[in-house]
């Protein structure tokens, strides 16, 4: 079991239990990017871990969201960039609206996609989302 930080609006946040089976670093992740020997594409939303690999056609090489394969999302995905300057890095300054975006993505990932971990946020994590703008 896996305690991982919820920031359902940029005013408060809670800590909520999951059943997850592995822990990432943001390096372990990248590995998940459909590229490997296995083609698996994992993404991480919110600091969860899910196994996009079904979703292929969107994420896989050469995909439109194929930014995100491998990579925490959460900003891109809240503040709608189909890019991945703002990925790997803390969410915790996004506006209200930009947290109901995520909140909305965060409800597909869930109903769509299987939980596969946990991402492990480095020391900076926080720090390097902190600079961008909300």
């Amino acid at each position: 079991t896996v305690s991982v930080l919820y920031w359902p609006n940029a005013i408060s946040a809670r800590i909520c239990t999951m059943s997850a089976s592995e822990e990432f670093t943001v390096e372990e992740l990248a590995k998940y990017d459909g590229t490997g020997a296995d083609g698996k594409i994992y993404i991480s939303v919110r600091g969860v871990v899910y196994d996009v690999t079904s979703g292929k056609d969107f994420y896989g090489p050469g995909a439109g969201y194929h930014v995100f394969a491998g990579k925490d999302a959460t900003r891109c995905l809240g503040k709608m960039q189909v890019s991945d300057t703002e990925a790997n890095c803390g969410w915790e300054n996004l506006t209200d609206e930009h947290a109901e975006t995520l909140g909305e993505w965060e409800a597909k990932y869930k109903a769509k996609y299987p939980v596969v971990g946990a991402l492990v946020r480095d020391s900076g994590f926080v720090a390097r989302g902190a600079v961008l703008p909300p």
